[in-house]
Formats: C-alpha cells, structure tokens, sequence
C-alpha cells in the first residue's frame, strides 16, 4: 500500500490487524506510524490501550501476550513496536500475525533496511490482509522533485537553485528536509510562499553564494575567480564549510563527469538518468565535459583522493585545509 492509501483507511476508520513498515528510508515509516497513533485512539482510551515498545528493550513473548490481551472500554487497542529493527527473534511474530486479534492494531515500525520479503512475518502479515509498506531511499537527484511536491501540499513553492541549495547542505535525509522546509513556511509572509535561495540563506543560515553545489558549478565552468572566492570564504569559516564535505562533493561531481565520458547514448534524458541528476543540470555537465577530457578529469579524481588523505595526516604535517584546499583547487583549474 502507498503512504496516502494507508492514511486514507485510517481517516475513515478502517483499521488494519498488523501494518509492517519497513524499509532504508525513514521518514515515511515514522509519518505513518505517527498518524496512527494520532488518529487511531482517543486521549481517553489511550491511557488503558495504546502501548510503545522499543525493540532493544522487549521480546517476541512479551509482545504476543500483550497483541492478545483485549481491550478496555475501547473497540481497539493499539500497539506499536518502535526500532523493531534491533528486536532479536522478531520473525516470531509471525506466530501471532498468522492469526491476529481483530481488536488489535499492531504497528511494527522496521527502518533503515527492507525486511526480507522472504521470512514468515513478511508472509504472515501478507496472509492476514496487514498493510505492507516499502519506504526505499530516495536517490539524491530525486529530493528536488520530492521537495517541489511536499511544499505543493502545503500550497507553497520553491525555485530549483534553493532546493538545490537544501540538497547540498542537508543531504537526503527526509526529516531533515521536512523539519528545516516547517521552520521556512513558518518564516515566511502569508502572502509570499515561495521559497529562495535568498530566504534560506537568510533564514537557515546557508550561503547562496559560497557552498559546495556554486564550487562545483566554477570549477565546472573554470571560473577562476568565482572558485577562488568561495574557497577562501571556505578557509575563512572551515566549521561551516568542511573540508571532507567539499573533497565528497567534488569527488561525486568529478566522478559522474567521468562517467559522461564514456556514456555511448549521450541523450539529455539518458545522461540525466545515468548520472543521476536532474535533467535541468545536463547542459552544465555537457560544457563542463568539454573543459575536462578524460585524461584529466582522471587526474582530478586522482588528487582528490590524493588530498582527502592529506587532510587526515597521511604526508602532510602542518598544511591546513584551507591551504590544501587552495592547492588542490589551483591544479584542478590549471
């Protein structure tokens, strides 16, 4: 079932016997069961019949008793099993979810990795019409197209360069997103909802001009300049730009720009899907293949391994980062 299905069941009351949530993503996996413990029970009924157990700290047995124990002055009880994941013997849930108690709403909350589809529980809840819901990892490329939809909801909009600017600074981790995305709506004018680069930078504390996703956009263009100005602003503030962050990001850029070398379909959409970036960007990556051959983007790639070893001690002794930083960049431009 989709997230939306499973929301949609429980606003009208159709209450499932176990919902499995598994999967590397959690985010998802979290809304969810946050929604059920929301909307399952009232405030009243939960003191007698809603209960969180963590998997580290319970067992299979301690569970099946409870999962079959009825429920008090309630249709329903609710129990959820956070972290399930560090829960030993947890396929001996199967035991009960082959034959669940209708009055019973198991919740087994399984993140950071898919469960094996090939394992009793998974089989279990399947038989007993449970709710099955995969949260996969979003690739990076995709967070922009994830974070346009999420502000669509919420009747707000974004530009491309400012979710850029979030994916660069926070990554892929969902929650991250949707918590600094809250405190950005909550900033922002009733009567202007669309969210800058500007307003992030202001609000969030991310230069639009001096971070990792602009250096790779002047190296790509070999803006000497424009480079040498965000690497000094870099040395400047090394606990807001770090070192090993920037040497990842070039890494990864210089990587897929290798990899479009090679590509034999060279299409907007084919490059896009090879390199796993959003077709908007193709063009750059086409005029920055243009600046770098082969042989030195190979080079490149070379270095910054090179200088990621430097970094931690390996043949350097008193080079700081930002001076290695500014090496390392001088012979990427040059």
């Amino acid at each position: 079932m989709t997230v939306n299905e499973i929301v949609g069941e429980i606003k009208n009351k159709t209450f499932r016997p176990v919902y499995l949530l598994h999967g590397q993503e959690p985010y998802y996996i979290d809304m969810v069961t946050d929604f059920i413990c929301k909307n399952v029970l009232s405030e009243e009924e939960k003191a007698f019949n809603q209960s969180i157990f963590y998997g580290r700290d319970t067992d299979v047995v301690t569970l099946i008793n409870t999962a079959r124990s009825f429920p008090m002055m309630s249709s329903h009880q609710l129990i959820v099993i956070k972290e399930a994941q560090q829960m030993k013997d947890i396929d001996k849930l199967s035991i009960y979810a082959e034959n669940p108690l209708k009055s019973t709403i198991l919740v087994i909350n399984y993140k950071y990795n898919s469960y094996d589809k090939r394992k009793k529980l998974y089989k279990a809840v399947q038989k007993s019409n449970g709710v099955l819901l995969e949260s996969p990892r979003l690739y990076e490329n995709k967070i922009p197209e994830w974070i346009t939809s999420w502000l669509k909801s919420r009747n707000c909009s974004i530009d491309l360069s400012a979710s850029m600017l979030l994916v660069e600074y926070l990554g892929a981790d969902l929650g991250k997103i949707a918590n600094e995305l809250e405190k950005l709506i909550i900033a922002m004018p009733e009567n202007d909802k669309k969210i800058t680069s500007v307003i992030i930078e202001r609000n969030i504390g991310i230069s639009k001009d001096y971070n990792n996703f602009e250096l790779q956009k002047a190296l790509g263009q070999k803006n000497v300049l424009k480079a040498n100005r965000i690497i000094n602003h870099f040395a400047k503030n090394p606990k807001a730009n770090p070192f090993t962050l920037t040497i990842t990001s070039l890494y990864f850029y210089f990587s897929k720009l290798f990899t479009l070398h090679f590509l034999e379909d060279k299409s907007r959409k084919n490059i896009a899907s090879q390199l796993r970036i959003n077709p908007f960007f193709v063009t750059e990556y086409e005029q920055a293949a243009k600046k770098y051959n082969p042989r030195k983007t190979a080079q490149i790639i070379s270095w910054l391994r090179e200088y990621d070893m430097r970094s931690k001690g390996f043949g350097n002794v008193s080079v700081s980062e930002g001076d290695l930083l500014k090496e390392l960049v001088y012979k990427i431009l040059h």
